[in-house]
């Protein structure tokens, strides 16, 4: 499974160069709008990969085998503490930076959805912010839950 998501990883690592470059090539026949929808569509592409490599490393490091990085200058900050329920934080919060950039997209080029689209593209977004609270709430309950009673005494939340 992991192997598929790399395979994507490189394909959406294909698609950043391809669309990069013919922004650049193209960037004196467009308006100011085109540059913008150019640069949200390049913002998008290193969103989801971003949200791919989260997904490949913290799902490896958690559900297969620890990496052993420790030493390594260029480890990633979250990988050393980020369990399952840090992860579903994680991936939330991207999927609703994924959503901003389509609603933002949308809202600059309304052209493309009729207001109905619009309209539900809005409460998905919503919804998408809903859960994540929602799972970051819950994760931190679960965290708090098993901290020990000598850790959280003195401690006012």
């Amino acid at each position: 499974m992991y192997l598929g998501l790399i395979c994507i990883l490189t394909a959406y690592v294909y698609r950043f160069l391809y669309e990069l470059t013919e922004l650049i090539f193209h960037i004196n026949n467009l308006d100011d709008t085109l540059i913008m929808l150019g640069v949200l569509d390049l913002i998008d592409v290193v969103m989801i990969a971003n949200l791919l490599i989260m997904v490949i490393m913290g799902g490896y490091e958690t559900f297969i085998s620890p990496l052993q990085l420790d030493t390594h200058p260029e480890q990633p900050e979250w990988l050393g503490h980020l369990d399952a329920g840090g992860m579903k934080v994680k991936l939330a919060l991207a999927l609703v930076g994924i959503s901003s950039i389509h609603l933002l997209r949308t809202f600059i080029d309304p052209t493309k959805l009729d207001n109905f689209g619009i309209m539900w593209q809005v409460i998905i977004h919503l919804t998408l912010i809903i859960s994540a609270l929602a799972i970051a709430f819950t994760n931190k309950l679960l965290n708090n839950s098993h901290e020990s009673p000598s850790a959280t005494k003195g401690h006012v939340s």
